[in-house]
């Protein structure tokens, strides 16, 4: 099974620089991939998760362009040839 992960700018510094990742993850659901991830890249994944393995509050993850938040959250299936996006909210005014 094969994921792409698609991450802006300012997270791929914590990927080496890439902004596309391709990961092959061992289980089907976000929690998985997500695990995966942090496991190459350390830093991002404690960008992307807090202390208790849950998405942060200002950090927004699409699966195939559905926010995750209404989607079953780390329990979100993954399909084979899926596109994850990961992106930092962004505020003011």
């Amino acid at each position: 099974m094969s994921v792409q992960v698609v991450l802006p700018g300012v997270l791929a510094d914590l990927a080496g620089g890439s902004k596309h990742l391709e990961l092959d993850p061992d289980g089907r659901t976000l929690a998985d991939l997500l695990d995966q991830l942090a496991a190459r890249h350390p830093q991002l994944g404690r960008r992307i998760r807090d202390e208790t393995g849950r998405v942060r509050r200002f950090v927004n993850v699409y699966v195939d362009g559905d926010d995750v938040r209404f989607s079953g959250g780390l329990a979100t299936t993954v399909r084979d040839g899926a596109e994850v996006q990961v992106l930092p909210s962004v505020a003011g005014g």
